[in-house]
């Protein structure tokens, strides 16, 4: 078995996307008019699709981040080595600040946002050891 894709079901493929480059500086791998894009992220990628395809993959509905309150009970974690940096340019590109950077016990530095979409971004340094 082998860690393939991450999607996540947007309002906007395109706009998250977009805002994903722009924020994190991500690089697009494809978007498809059918609803669907991706980013390169290296060996993984983080995919978008839209509420539609959604709703045809999961009939019995979830929760959708971009119309929830609270950030759904789960992220996704961009390393980098300087999380200030990164926490002030999502914020710039539109995210919502969450928690700003702070160091942890073991030495990581960490930092959350909301992305426009809904979709919870845990900012950090890489571990050490």
């Amino acid at each position: 078995m082998k860690f393939g894709y991450t999607i996540i079901y947007v309002p906007d493929v395109l706009a998250s996307v977009e805002f994903f480059e722009k924020a994190f500086g991500l690089k697009r791998r494809f978007v498809h008019e059918s609803g669907y894009g991706e980013l390169d992220t290296g060996e993984t990628a983080l995919a978008f699709a839209t509420h539609e395809l959604g709703a045809s993959n999961l009939p019995s509905g979830y929760v959708k981040a971009n119309q929830s309150e609270t950030p759904l009970g789960m992220e996704i974690a961009l390393v980098t080595e300087n999380v200030a940096e990164a926490h002030a340019r999502a914020i710039d590109a539109g995210a919502v600040s969450i928690k700003e950077p702070l160091l942890k016990p073991w030495g990581q530095t960490v930092s959350y946002v909301r992305c426009p979409d809904g979709t919870l971004v845990e900012i950090c340094s890489p571990v050490s050891g």
